[in-house]
């Protein structure tokens, strides 16, 4: 039987997993987690899918030498190439992946969807499906990002090109009744803000994240792995570019996220 007082593994391509890891462990205060960033082989969006199998196999394999109970694929690419078959590997584990929030956003009315995504997430056929899907029901514009993870992945030092990409992402939708904003990739809500403005409207924003929350609050109770201790929880950090540089950084993105 797994120890309910191991931890919870997260893994990302690189720094975009931290949003993620944030938010799991303010909603679950008596966890402790583990995260692991591939920044080595950051981003995973434009690789092809059976190389963002192999590298999500390397690096989920360095958490379970950590004795992980359970692990987030807190990277929307890896989840829409390799969730299955990482599940299919680990069967002994629970495996949660996030995926972009449309249907939570269509779910609310919204009517008018810009989805932005690595241009992996985006050609998948399991987002294609969903976008097909709900075409009926909103206005759905799918917007592949190259490059936008790469300049987050420098962190505040990467702001200014940034926003330049950003301009150029978003030049043909500013005049669109955008009433709901999905960021299918867990780099983009670290700039989250810097999107909405350039929107420049009201917007709702999906992430994802109240989804899996409640999934894997759900997976550890009913595996009876939900820790019951007080003691402080611990956050630790792992790299493939495993430099104090590197590690800095995702300690700096874990406590301020990107700082304007």
């Amino acid at each position: 039987m797994e120890d309910r007082n191991a931890p919870i593994g997260v893994f990302d391509s690189g720094v975009g997993g931290i949003s993620t890891l944030r938010t799991l462990a303010k909603s679950l205060p008596k966890e402790n987690f583990i995260f692991y960033g591939d920044s080595a082989n950051a981003p995973y969006g434009e690789r092809p899918a059976d190389q963002v199998y192999q590298l999500s196999v390397t690096a989920i394999d360095q958490l379970r030498k950590q004795g992980i109970k359970a692990l987030v694929i807190a990277c929307n690419t890896a989840t829409s190439a390799a969730k299955p078959q990482l599940i299919s590997r680990y069967p002994d584990m629970p495996i949660l992946g996030i995926e972009p929030a449309l249907k939570q956003a269509v779910d609310a009315g919204k009517k008018d969807i810009l989805v932005m995504a690595t241009p992996l997430t985006i050609s998948r056929p399991k987002y294609q499906n969903q976008a097909a899907k709900f075409k009926d029901q909103a206005t759905i514009y799918s917007l592949p990002c190259p490059g936008l993870a790469d300049r987050i992945e420098l962190g505040t030092a990467g702001l200014p090109q940034i926003s330049s990409l950003l301009d150029q992402l978003l030049a043909r939708y500013l005049d669109k009744p955008i009433d709901a904003l999905v960021l299918g990739c867990t780099h983009y809500p670290f700039v989250k803000d810097i999107i909405a403005e350039k929107l420049d409207g009201q917007i709702e924003i999906y992430t994802g994240y109240d989804g899996i929350e409640r999934y894997l609050e759900y997976k550890l109770r009913t595996k009876s792995l939900l820790r019951t201790e007080n003691q402080k929880q611990t956050i630790q950090f792992m790299s493939s570019r495993d430099t104090p540089a590197e590690l800095a950084l995702y300690q700096s993105l874990f406590d301020h996220g990107i700082q304007r």
